[in-house]
C-alpha cells in the first residue's frame, strides 16, 4: 500500500470538503463518507488497490467542491483522476437525468470505478437506514432504494462481497 498517496488523498478530500456538512439528520461532517467508502472496500471487501481506494475518498471533489479535473489530475494523476470522472456525475444535468445516467451507464464503467460506486450506494443506503435526511418523506427513501437497485443491476458480477452487503441493505427496505 502506498501509504503517502493514500494519505495525502485524504487530505486533500478534508480541506475540499472542510466546510460541508451530510444531509443526514444529524449533519455529521461530510468527509465521513469518502472515509466510509474507503472502509467499506478495504475492511469489508479486502479492496486494497492503493488508487481505488484514493478514488473512494476522493469520489466526490470535483462533483461537490471546487476541484477541477486538472488539479485532481496534478495531484493524484491519469488513473485516480480516471476512476474519480467515471463516478461523478454531470452536475450541469438535471437531477433525474443524472440518475437515469447512473442507471444506464453503471454497467459501462471499469472494474476499478464499479467497486466505488458500489461502495457509494452501500454507505448511503446504510446512512439513509441510519440517519435519513430529516426532509426525506418515506416516499423518497423508497424511491431512492428503487432507484440504487437499477443501478446494481448494472455493477452485479464485480465483487460478490460487495454485492452481497448491497442486497443485504436493499432487503431493509422495509425498515424505513
Amino acid at each position: 500500500m502506498n501509504y503517502d498517496l493514500f494519505i495525502r488523498a485524504l487530505a486533500f478530500a478534508a480541506e475540499k470538503h472542510r466546510d460541508q456538512r451530510r444531509v443526514d439528520a444529524e449533519a455529521r461532517p461530510y468527509i465521513n463518507h469518502p472515509i466510509a467508502l474507503t472502509r467499506v472496500l478495504s475492511v469489508e471487501a479486502d479492496v486494497h488497490d492503493p488508487e481505488v481506494l484514493c478514488a473512494a475518498l476522493l469520489h466526490d471533489t470535483i462533483e461537490d467542491t471546487d476541484c477541477t479535473e486538472e488539479e485532481l489530475r496534478r495531484e493524484f494523476g491519469d488513473r485516480i483522476t480516471s476512476l474519480v470522472l467515471e463516478v461523478t456525475d454531470d452536475t450541469t444535468q438535471p437531477k433525474q437525468v443524472r440518475k437515469q445516467r447512473q442507471i444506464d451507464e453503471a454497467a459501462k464503467k471499469t472494474p476499478a470505478a464499479k467497486l466505488v460506486k458500489l461502495a457509494d450506494k452501500i454507505c448511503n443506503l446504510r446512512d439513509i437506514l441510519r440517519s435519513p435526511p430529516p426532509k426525506w418523506t418515506l416516499q423518497r427513501k423508497q424511491d431512492y432504494f428503487d432507484w440504487s437497485e437499477k443501478v446494481l443491476a448494472g455493477l452485479r458480477g464485480t465483487h460478490p462481497v460487495l454485492e452481497k452487503l448491497y442486497e443485504e441493505l436493499l432487503a431493509r427496505k422495509r425498515e424505513l
